[in-house]
């Protein structure tokens, strides 16, 4: 009989990447003793098989692209790119998948780390299995925070379903040590786009199958053509509007098959269809819950009819963005802590509802923050779209020879405040934060005159914008 070693808590996290690492921050800044579970690597999907290899593995890809626009490095960069040294950068980027210092640091913070699957029992209570087989019981005397994130959904599909096909997803797509000759990538999101735009660049022979109409459906339409353009262009092939509906591997081929009975044959399957929480064997039913839902939450992050469990991160579906994640979690920190002291939470999360900013590090990038002309519009906003070319913009211009790029504004007429931007083109994605600023503090439009851009820079597109809008 194995026996079972109890330990109280605070606060106890389940989850020890970005979001759960900012809660543990936040309570234990405010004097809360602090459990921290995870049942893989301290510093989560982020620092591992998302965002940090990813954007590894994109750099290089992109100022690549870059030197070929620019004047007295176009012949340098005829040089393909030296995948091996990408991949080794990489590895470096993601401490070759070894949690020491991420692990250092949250016990320097002062949190307790209890590796293991941690799955809730009953209320403010965990249960730790150890990888040795121990068990371990948390009670938390104030809260349990959920930030266990989300995971790649594969389709059932045939050839899934069964596991005779084992596809890539997000992790495999960003871990991958060599590139695939020929990749098949399934989905029309950030990941599908990204990935396209990293694996072609590195060697592979890429085919994008999009469901949809086109890439980033999501975005301002003109964001996924010109993505879709410049992929094409370095070589991969994009088709929309087809479904795969079975795979198969023959004598090491994948096989894709389409619902027009096409077969596309490749060495490796990417399928960035989606997400979905890591909730199914959390425990949930023990307090009343969904296994394998999202976790619903109010603008503190406590998960509604709960009075000690907050969700922060993925898991609550608000916005599947690391950055919007740990934004939850400072919130969530600061709310426990207060709720602790027995006083009123001190903020609470209100940019996840039509202020999120966002940057697909595809070539050329895309960056935007807040709604769409097409939500502001289903949303009852009477609205005006103001586009700019930035290949107008002299800084442009000097970025690169032939830059092609396009932005938006979504103003709202009604109140002369920005409800939307959206930036498409080399470099903008350092555009975005000034958006998010404008967006989030309603600067109404008027006022926006007043912040001059330095010249010659592509910020100086915000002038071009506002010129636009006043016609």
């Amino acid at each position: 009989m194995t026996e079972t070693e109890s330990f109280a808590y605070d606060v106890v996290v389940i989850g020890a990447g970005p979001v759960g690492e900012n809660v543990a921050d936040r309570t234990l800044a405010a004097g809360l003793s602090t459990a921290v579970v995870e049942s893989e690597l301290v510093g989560g999907e982020c620092s591992y098989w998302a965002c940090m290899p990813s954007k590894a593995l994109l750099r290089p890809v992109i100022a690549h692209a870059d030197a070929r626009r620019t004047p007295g490095l176009r012949a340098a960069a005829r040089a393909p790119l030296d995948a091996a040294e990408v991949f080794a950068h990489r590895d470096e980027q993601t401490a070759h998948w070894k949690d020491d210092g991420q692990v250092e640091w949250l016990e320097g913070a002062g949190a307790a780390l209890h590796r293991g699957h941690g799955r809730l029992s009953g209320p403010r209570t965990v249960t730790v299995t150890t990888p040795e087989g121990r068990t371990e019981t948390l009670t938390a005397r104030h809260a349990v925070a959920v930030c266990t994130g989300s995971r790649a959904a594969l389709p059932g599909l045939p050839g899934l379903r069964d596991g005779a096909v084992a596809p890539w997803t997000s992790r495999g797509a960003t871990s991958a040590r060599e590139a695939p000759g020929r990749l098949v990538v399934v989905g029309g999101g950030v990941v599908a786009a990204e990935m396209a735009t990293a694996w072609q660049n590195l060697g592979s022979s890429v085919t994008v199958l999009v469901r949809g109409s086109g890439l980033l459906e999501r975005m301002e339409p003109f964001a996924g053509e010109l993505v879709s353009q410049a992929l094409r262009e370095a070589g991969a092939e994009v088709r929309t509007g087809v479904s795969v509906t079975g795979v198969s591997r023959e004598n090491g081929t994948v096989v894709a098959v389409t619902d027009a009975g096409d077969r596309v044959e490749a060495d490796e399957i990417l399928f960035a269809t989606g997400r979905a929480p890591r909730t199914d064997d959390l425990g949930l039913e023990t307090v009343g819950l969904e296994p394998g839902s999202w976790l619903e939450v109010d603008n503190t992050l406590r998960v509604t009819g709960s009075d000690w469990l907050y969700a922060a991160g993925d898991v609550n579906h608000r916005a599947l963005l690391t950055h919007q994640g740990k934004y939850q979690a400072r919130v969530a920190g600061d709310a426990i802590a207060a709720r602790a002291r027995g006083e009123a939470p001190p903020t609470a999360a209100t940019a996840d509802d039509g202020a999120v900013p966002q940057v697909v590090f595809t070539d050329p990038e895309v960056a935007s923050v807040g709604v769409t002309l097409a939500e502001a519009e289903r949303a009852g906003h009477r609205v005006r779209a103001v586009d700019v070319d930035l290949a107008t913009v002299a800084g442009a211009g000097l970025y690169a020879d032939g830059y092609r790029g396009r932005a938006r504004m979504v103003v709202d007429l009604d109140r002369e405040i920005l409800r939307g931007v959206t930036f498409v083109g080399p470099g903008v994605g350092e555009l975005l934060h000034s958006a998010t600023v404008a967006v989030v503090a309603q600067v109404p439009v008027a006022r926006l005159w007043h912040a001059v851009p330095a010249y010659p820079t592509i910020s100086e597109v915000w002038l071009r914008l506002l010129e636009t809008y006043r016609g």
